[in-house]
């Protein structure tokens, strides 16, 4: 497209902080799920603890809507948050695989959670959001994303992998 920029896509993954992703979630259950993830967000700083239960709530109401499991294992939990003024992502791997009801039926390893503000902002473009949006759909597409993220053994080492596939 004329004009476009294409710096922000190859920088989307700087979005996400290896200490708020992890490598082997524990719960065995979406609910569960939901809750680790936000409490990974909230222990490593990325997320306020003042908006830890409406996160939770809202994701859950989201899940109860549809399924965020877009199948291939991968599930992309995303929501707006009152009170937020820039975007919060993790990615997160489940060695073991968690029901989520996902369009193919199949268990969900890679989570990336996206947490973004209602508004547009000085941190926030919404266009911007939905281009990492379709990045992040791209990547759930990669079966080798998906077998390097999930063999990943640290947390920089999924990061690290974002950023080898930012050009996807």
């Amino acid at each position: 497209m004329p004009g476009r920029n294409p710096e922000p896509i190859m920088s989307f993954w700087k979005q996400f902080k290896p200490k708020s992703c992890a490598v082997s979630l524990k719960a065995s259950d979406k609910d569960g799920i939901l809750t680790e993830l936000v409490n990974n967000m909230v222990k490593s700083g990325v997320l306020d603890k003042d908006l830890e239960d409406v996160a939770l709530r809202t994701l859950r109401e989201r899940e109860d809507l549809a399924s965020t499991g877009v199948g291939m294992t991968v599930a992309i939990p995303h929501v707006k948050l009152p009170g937020l003024t820039r975007v919060v992502c993790t990615l997160s791997v489940h060695r073991d695989g968690v029901e989520w009801r996902a369009v193919d039926g199949e268990p969900v390893q890679v989570l990336f959670t996206i947490l973004r503000p209602e508004r547009a902002g000085e941190e926030h473009n919404p266009e911007t959001h939905i281009e990492m949006m379709s990045w992040i759909a791209r990547l759930a597409k990669e079966a080798d994303f998906r077998r390097f993220a999930i063999a990943a053994k640290t947390k920089t080492q999924l990061v690290d992998l974002l950023k080898e596939m930012a050009a996807v």
